[in-house]
């Protein structure tokens, strides 16, 4: 309900339905079963380069593990909050497993509340205490929740592998440039959901405020609600719509700094004013914790001189995560 006597929505929130032609779908089925991966590394190239997000079709995940994966996610948002805060992600310390209740994350903190609630997992790795591992919290009511979300988790990792080879190719790396990079990778499979939101909407709170993401790459699945908004290279707010059978491909900060700027890890928010719940499942994939990133010698030129020093993917990560959330700055900062 966009527009209506109900929600207000203030200049600055308001995204400009354009064409995403500068933002294209890539067919990737020539990437996943080898067919054409230079061809399919060309356009990415191009998407990155340009707009810092892409959309991907035939990527090979089944339907049928989405969809899977989107039920038990409605079904843990709808728990009592009790319920929820029991698998609080402030129980699983560094390793930042578990619940994140409505404007206890915010990625915009001097700007914006964030109008969403979360829940987190990652690989596996009871015992392992250093930021981003340890083991999962699982709600014991949901049954059916573990092995879906998991068996999405691994999916996506499989998927993230495979893009990951297009962007070392797109880069004229060796396809495998990123696998000595990520024999133990960070990785983070959230859950969404954002309320209604209604009335006068400004920055103070919306879903999501503006942001880049921290490390390598997202993959997001959308459901058919909408709101999230990326900004092109004009500093314009452009809708980036749910597009049935796709993903939303973006990267993050640690490849920004890889290619020395010539790939954009674009701001993006989430605006939700259809008067639906919204939901979506991001998936975070980044490297070994101690893994550095530096510019690479292709992407420094005397047009283009070094703009990064080095720096650890685990060390940058957290030190955004501190920034972000509350307990854990508390603890931290």
């Amino acid at each position: 309900m966009p527009d209506s006597a109900l929600t207000q929505l203030a200049d600055s929130l308001r995204a400009t339905r354009q064409s995403f032609d500068t933002i294209p779908v890539i067919d990737i089925a020539s990437l996943v079963d080898g067919r054409d991966p230079f061809g399919v590394a060309k356009k990415i190239r191009w998407a990155l380069s340009n707009a810092g997000f892409m959309y991907v079709k035939n990527h090979g995940v089944p339907s049928s593990v989405v969809e899977a994966a989107f039920a038990q996610a409605m079904a843990f948002f709808d728990q009592p909050n009790d319920d929820k805060m029991v698998l609080h992600v402030g129980n699983s310390g560094v390793a930042m497993r578990g619940y994140i209740e409505i404007f206890g994350e915010n990625t915009d903190p001097a700007k914006t509340k964030d109008l969403k609630e979360c829940f987190d997992i990652g690989p596996e790795t009871p015992g392992y205490e250093v930021p981003f591992f340890g083991a999962n919290q699982w709600p014991d009511q949901l049954p059916a929740f573990q092995p879906a979300i998991y068996a999405y988790h691994e999916e996506m990792k499989k998927l993230s592998l495979i893009l990951l080879r297009g962007i070392a190719l797109s880069l004229d790396l060796p396809p495998e440039f990123f696998a000595a990079k990520m024999l133990n990778p960070i990785s983070i499979q959230r859950l969404l959901h954002y309320p209604p939101q209604t009335g006068k909407i400004d920055e103070s709170v919306m879903g999501i405020g503006a942001h880049t993401d921290y490390g390598n790459l997202t993959i997001l699945a959308q459901d058919d609600v909408g709101g999230l908004q990326v900004m092109n290279r004009d500093g314009v707010w452009v809708h980036g719509p749910p597009i049935p059978g796709t993903f939303v491909i973006n990267i993050g900060d640690l490849l920004q700094r890889l290619t020395n700027d010539v790939y954009l890890a674009n701001l993006h928010r989430v605006v939700n004013t259809s008067g639906r719940e919204r939901y979506s499942i991001p998936f975070f994939i980044d490297a070994d914790y101690d893994a550095e990133f530096a510019p690479i010698p292709s992407c420094i030129s005397a047009e283009n001189p070094i703009r990064y020093d080095p720096v650890t993917c685990g060390r940058h990560k957290f030190g955004r995560f501190l920034d972000s959330f509350p307990h854990l700055a508390a603890t931290f900062g």
